[in-house]
């Protein structure tokens, strides 16, 4: 029988549980996830201790942690030692980051779309492929020894990042979220906790959420990442990694500093663990070295090519060191997913003939022209990123939040996401929101989009 009366009592959910419908705590994990997607319990919302909950229902404490395990690992709750457990701001996010509606009237600046003025060099290159007498090979499954050359060119790609590398350690996959699948899947097991920003890559949280992947918060000092705090959680929480984008962060824009990037390789090398650094945007703006290059042994770079050279390659290069080489390919070859001959052919040409630069400057020069535009437009606000970042980051005033904002500015026919999307754990989003600059195919387009905007915000 419970011990409290609980008619006055100061919960925050009292539940009504279902007892004839298999096992409690599945009963009582269901109620609780729906609760959270009927709205019936907020993110943020503090739930009551376990104990309490249980005298409540006349249940057992276990059956309660229990319910709360499955719920976690859903991404629906987070909890934090000494503070209790919460609805997390993940449970409502829409993680593929689709808009629910459609429209042809919506200028897009969700999507984080490269600038694609360099294509037409891509496809002159494909074009003298598609030429020559064997081009029928592109079409076949790769044999052996048909991607050592291209691997070289990988070994040349990156040491652009400051990374030393050998064929042996380079793997191709089919873009970069499913390199951080393979990766995740290879790696990790199911209530394993990974390190992150506190908003992070929306397709990090969609992947962690599908394996069972705890993503912990990494407290930040001043805008940097505190060390201290990081060695405590590793130490309190058993985090197995941490996952990172060292350069133009998506979706904040921040770009760690030189001494952040040894101050994390070095808590790798004396914690344990690894480190999952994402390169995505260092090719637009990278000129400091990579993480991995103070720490290769505890480090996965990921280099996808997807922003900086043209999404439609789908082709990411990863750099895995030698203890975790098996168990991240054996992930790979189960999620069947491979990397098309051209496209792995057409950039190790573009890498290896120096083409590749030119594309780089292209879309670089062209990123920053939109970047001047935007800070034009925009001036009055803070709105953070540097002239290589293909998306910016709008802190609102403190009048609006970033998920009012975005569907303020939908009304008006302009997509932007905010910052509730990104949002990790119980992490208490920023009012922000999300620009792509580069979605707009026209840049007459994304100024129509920026001055809608600007209105929205002169209006506040």
């Amino acid at each position: 029988m419970p011990v409290n009366s609980f008619e006055d009592y100061p919960m925050t959910w009292k539940p009504e549980l279902n007892r004839n419908s298999g096992p409690l705590y599945l009963a009582l994990a269901d109620r609780l996830e729906r609760d959270i997607l009927d709205g019936l319990l907020l993110p943020g919302t503090k739930l009551p201790p376990q104990r309490e909950l249980a005298d409540f229902l006349d249940i057992n404490v276990s059956t309660v942690s229990k319910a709360f395990r499955v719920c976690e690992l859903k991404g629906l709750l987070s909890a934090t030692i000494g503070s209790g457990t919460y609805v997390s701001y993940n449970a409502l996010t829409n993680l593929r980051l689709l808009a629910d509606k459609t429209s042809t009237h919506i200028i897009d600046m969700g999507a984080t779309v490269p600038n694609a003025d360099a294509n037409k060099l891509l496809l002159a290159h494909l074009k003298d492929m598609l030429s020559e007498a064997d081009a029928e090979r592109y079409f076949r499954y790769n044999r052996p020894g048909d991607t050592t050359w291209q691997k070289d060119a990988a070994v040349s790609w990156l040491k652009g990042f400051g990374l030393e590398t050998e064929p042996e350690s380079i793997f191709f996959y089919n873009g970069g979220q499913n390199a951080i699948a393979a990766v995740l899947m290879g790696l990790f097991r199911e209530g394993d906790r990974i390190g992150v920003s506190p908003h992070t890559y929306s397709d990090m949280k969609s992947v962690a959420v599908m394996l069972g992947i705890q993503l912990f918060p990494i407290k930040h000092t001043d805008d940097e990442i505190d060390i201290d705090a990081l060695v405590y959680t590793c130490k309190n929480y058993n985090l197995k990694g941490v996952y990172i984008i060292s350069d133009c962060q998506n979706p904040t824009t921040r770009t760690m500093t030189a001494a952040e990037r040894k101050a994390l390789a070095s808590l790798a090398k004396k914690q344990d663990i690894l480190i999952i650094e994402d390169g995505t945007y260092s090719p637009m703006s990278g000129a400091l070295p990579s993480i991995a290059s103070f720490a290769p042994e505890r480090t996965i770079f990921i280099a996808s090519l997807s922003k900086a050279i043209a999404p439609g390659l789908r082709l990411a290069y990863l750099s895995i060191p030698p203890n975790y080489r098996q168990r991240v390919s054996d992930a790979l070859y189960n999620l069947n997913i491979s990397v098309s001959p051209i496209s792995a052919e057409l950039t190790a040409r573009l890498i290896a003939s120096g083409q590749v630069n030119e594309v780089l400057r292209i879309n670089r020069q062209k990123t920053a022209l939109r970047n001047q535009i935007v800070d034009a437009f925009l001036s009055d606000y803070d709105c953070r990123g540097g002239e290589a970042c293909i998306f910016r980051w709008l802190n609102l005033p403190e009048s609006i939040t970033g998920t009012e904002f975005e569907e303020l500015a939908w009304k008006h026919g302009v997509q932007v996401y905010a910052a509730k999307r990104f949002a990790v754990g119980i992490t208490t989003p920023d009012s922000a929101v999300r620009l792509a600059i580069c979605a707009p195919p026209e840049i007459s387009e994304m100024e129509r989009g920026l001055k809608i905007l600007k209105q929205l915000l002169d209006g506040l």
